[in-house]
């Protein structure tokens, strides 16, 4: 098992590799031998022990075959834990390949796929609902990211933490951390009372909790907005004053807000 100074030494290895055969600009036949090269030195994998070539896939119409499977069992019931789909090295990977790498992944039952070109590397997850969703959860470039950041990129894929599951522990926290959740916790009664107690103390104005609602609002871009629209806002309850007179015992009730 490779460590993280050997791990950087072999991701510019592979650099330098995929930089030849883009200048010769190599064949997908050609792409696929170094992204293979990748698999083995980078990511850990025996190649050929884990990676079944040209896999099939039977969908609605013809076999089509995909690039690679990695598989970590080797059995008569055993599925791919990842499918990769390659494409020439000089080839911008497009939203057709991704949709072309999706279907067999969906045909074959995986929830991982990986769509590349050896330059850029695109990790997608499908959720198998109806429909069946895709999102991309990590992507990187070899040739132009940071050698430390393509160390925790490629560690996602290898070998080792896929052996430990470790691509869906990632994808539940991606779900914990989704926009609709993250707003739905901002926008939670307990955390405006929490804005306003603060705003108030930095501040010293008092503003109302619709008040900040709006603010944030003005924070978001059109995304985001779309889906604030979808959460139930539950505004904190506005609480009534009350004093009691001088000369009587009754009660006064003036409908202020408590001051927070």
């Amino acid at each position: 098992m490779l460590d993280e100074k050997q791990t950087r030494k072999a991701i510019l290895d592979a650099r330098k590799m995929v930089e030849e055969v883009a200048k010769a600009d190599g064949n997908e036949a050609e792409t696929r031998r170094r992204i293979e090269r990748i698999f083995e030195s980078i990511l850990g994998y025996d190649v050929f022990k884990h990676i079944s070539r040209e896999h099939a896939v039977h969908g609605v119409g013809d076999t089509e075959y995909c690039d690679f499977a990695i598989q970590i069992e080797n059995g008569d019931t055993s599925k791919p834990v990842i499918l990769v789909e390659i494409k020439r090295v000089n080839v911008d990977l497009l939203t057709k390949h991704m949709k072309q790498t999706s279907s067999y992944a969906i045909n074959v039952g995986c929830e991982w796929a990986i769509l590349t070109n050896g330059r850029e590397w695109r990790l997608y997850h499908i959720s198998f609902g109806q429909p069946p969703e895709v999102t991309m959860l990590a992507n990187w470039d070899l040739m132009k990211d940071n050698p430390a950041d393509l160390v925790d990129k490629f560690g996602l894929i290898s070998y080792k933490e896929i052996k430990k599951d470790t691509l869906s522990h990632l994808w539940q926290k991606s779900n914990v951390l989704s926009p609709q959740n993250m707003l739905r916790a901002v926008l939670s009664e307990e955390a405006l009372n929490l804005y306003r107690r603060e705003l108030k103390k930095v501040t010293k104005v008092t503003v109302t909790p619709e008040e900040i609602v709006g603010a944030v609002r003005r924070l978001l871009n059109e995304s985001a907005m779309t889906e604030m629209e979808k959460i139930r806002i539950c505004l904190p309850k506005k609480r009534v004053v009350v004093r009691k007179t001088a000369k009587t015992d009754s009660c006064e009730c003036d409908g202020a807000e408590k001051e927070e």
